[in-house]
């Protein structure tokens, strides 16, 4: 009987960790209303998210580990952090300028794909004709939402589409090369760790391109970028961690596929944005496509 209400508590878990997820990036739409910049914006969500993450560095600064760590651990492990939190973040609030949040969403879960072609290229792990299906359902879908989308926006949907196709290509390439390191440092250590140095490259980044004043914004921003650093980062963090625990990642990621549905009815309730039957259609093909590589792997 605990057993049984253990795995239903980590599906509770995951899928309010996976909304909460997923609400993102249609906060980000809405701060985009109040006239603040993508990296101001990205700024605010690393501001209040960075100290959680120095607190859970030094909470789990004993975590058990395998292994001992070198130079080459630490290189690796702010490589991850450049890739996996500040280039993609970067990217994908740069493209949620241009494009839906439904789209993005669509777009961004492409990433298990990338994962299995990189993979492919870099590992020579070989893609099973299953996975190869899979992929190719998930980018015909892809192609589906994405032009019926150029149709009713415009060319705009060209460059807000790249630029997030830039943020799924990043945070593959950070799940593709962290695998190995996530044992040597521990899962809540190396995700802290990993989030501070992505904080510090948005803090540089920022002090290098903005002339804008940090406290020029009206107050809704302020609130909008806690709500993402919070409700979107800091605490569906520890959700999906616990979640993972009592169901194993295998089953968390079939959860996972509820992201870009969340996203798409948060989308329509906040932000007025619909979907047409066509792109409807094309959003579950990739779903579907994704969920089959994720069944396969488990």
């Amino acid at each position: 009987m605990n057993t049984s209400k253990n795995f239903s508590l980590g599906i509770l878990l995951g899928i309010v960790g996976v909304v909460m997820f997923s609400s993102k990036a249609v906060m980000v739409k809405l701060a985009y209303n109040y006239e603040v910049d993508s990296v101001s914006l990205l700024l605010l969500r690393m501001l209040f998210s960075f100290p959680f993450y120095v607190i859970i560095a030094i909470i789990y600064s004993k975590e058990k580990r395998e292994g001992t760590l070198h130079n080459k651990h630490y290189l690796w492990l702010i490589a991850c952090g450049i890739l996996g939190y500040y280039l993609a973040s970067f990217f994908d609030f740069e493209g949620l300028q241009y494009i839906k949040a439904g789209l993005e969403r669509i777009i961004l879960f492409l990433y298990p794909t990338i994962v299995l072609i990189l993979n492919k290229l870099f590992l020579k792990i070989p893609i099973t004709k299953l996975q190869a299906l899979a992929i190719f359902l998930t980018y015909l879908g892809v192609i589906f939402v994405f032009w019926e989308e150029v149709n009713l926006e415009g060319e705009n949907v060209y460059l807000g589409s790249f630029l997030i196709l830039l943020s799924a290509l990043t945070y593959a390439s950070y799940i593709a090369g962290s695998g190995w390191l996530i044992p040597k440092f521990g899962v809540m250590s190396f995700t802290a760790y990993v989030m501070i140095v992505s904080c510090i490259c948005v803090f540089v980044h920022y002090l290098f391109t903005n002339t804008t004043s940090l406290f020029s914004f009206q107050w809704q921003v302020y609130v909008l970028g806690g709500a993402i650093a919070l409700i979107a980062t800091v605490i569906p963090s520890f959700l999906v961690s616990a979640s993972i625990k009592l169901i194993t990642s295998s089953n968390f990621s079939i959860v996972a596929g509820i992201g870009p549905i969340s996203t798409i009815i948060m989308a329509y309730f906040f932000l007025k944005e619909t979907l047409t039957a066509i792109q409807f259609l094309g959003s579950f093909v990739v779903i579907a496509g994704i969920l089959l590589i994720k069944v396969r792997k488990k």
